[in-house]
């Protein structure tokens, strides 16, 4: 039960942080929305920041772990097509949307968080594990572009008639070319 109303929690708060704004959304509308005491949503995060934390720590967690992950394997196109290939399954997991908008929409007041900061720390770790230092800085740029393209196909309006799993697809297709030359 205690899982359950902690999720519940959060997906409230990401749909106001999204629409109003997470520095416009108090924890009194959560509870409100919620249909619970302000006491009652305490009891599971203290404060806006602590619902925060808590929706990008299996973000972070993810980025972290396929960074563990490469972290042991030689620097060959076959683990940089692993890493792409892992990352884009991250990607389709639930809620990732959701919380990606939630970011986009709030980056100023969001920029400094420290579970934020250390997504971006650890995105930017895993860009650099997928080149030599000394590889030429277009290549460099591309295999990093890599990761972003499959950002991008999420945020590109679509036609109606194409699903999410084509843009996935597509994106993937697109990210697996800017990897090697």
């Amino acid at each position: 039960m205690r899982e359950d109303t902690r999720t519940r929690i959060q997906e409230i708060a990401l749909r106001l942080f999204t629409e109003q704004g997470y520095e416009a959304t108090s924890l009194r509308e959560i509870a409100e929305e919620l249909g619970v005491t302000k006491a009652a949503l305490y009891y599971h995060f203290k404060t806006k920041d602590d619902i925060v934390a808590s929706l990008a720590d299996l973000r972070v967690a993810e980025v972290e772990e396929l960074l563990e992950w490469v972290k042991t394997q030689p620097r060959s196109p076959e683990t940089r097509r692993e890493v792409v290939l892992r990352y884009a399954e991250a990607l389709r997991r639930p809620r990732y949307m959701e919380v990606a908008r939630f970011m986009e929409r709030n980056q100023t007041a969001l920029r400094d968080h420290p579970k934020i900061v250390r997504m971006r720390e650890a995105m930017l770790e895993l860009v650099k594990e997928m080149s030599d230092p000394d590889d030429p800085l277009a290549l460099r740029l591309g295999r990093s572009m890599s990761l972003f393209a499959l950002h991008a196909g999420k945020w590109m309006p679509h036609e109606e008639s194409v699903s999410e799993d084509e843009v996935m697809e597509a994106s993937l297709e697109v990210a697996l070319r800017l990897l090697e030359p």
